[in-house]
């Protein structure tokens, strides 16, 4: 029993992020669903149009979880967000196609896994591009760059 506890807790740790050197871009699934991000040296100037959303992560279901696919804090006032096969962690410009206003962002997360949507941004960000209070926005992403620090492809 002892065992299968201690297993459970280092899966859960495991799975909560952290574990990456220089970029995370392995294949994983949630739901079922089978992802596989695009290569890190593949992903500079990559494009994509599609539904934005915006996500709180400090309460999942009633679960504080607080962390993001990177192991970081989740942290609603940070300019960041959550692509599902983009390589992490990436820096996108991202476009409000129905207002014009842009924000330049750091995907740290993976999501958003609701519907058709391409994307999930922090509250601050949603609130920048001018769709927090309506919920969802037709945008357009173009990646800057991936990985950070010694990481970083441009």
């Amino acid at each position: 029993m002892r065992f299968a506890a201690a297993g459970g807790i280092a899966c859960c740790l495991m799975g909560c992020g952290g574990g990456y050197v220089g970029y995370k871009h392995a294949p994983y699934s949630i739901r079922g669903q089978r992802y596989y991000p695009i290569e890190p040296r593949h992903a500079v100037g990559y494009r994509e149009t599609g539904i934005a959303s915006w996500y709180d992560e400090r309460r999942w279901f009633g679960i504080v979880r607080g962390e993001t696919a990177l192991g970081e804090r989740f942290k609603p006032s940070a300019m960041a967000g959550a692509h599902k096969t983009l390589p992490l962690p990436c820096v996108v410009k991202v476009w409000n196609l129905e207002n014009g206003k842009t924000a330049t962002i750091r995907l740290n997360d993976r999501g958003p896994f609701v519907g058709d949507r391409i994307l999930d941004v922090t509250p601050k960000v949603a609130k920048r591009l001018g769709f927090k209070e309506k919920g969802l926005a037709q945008v357009g992403i173009e990646v800057i760059s991936v990985g950070d620090g010694r990481y970083r492809i441009r």
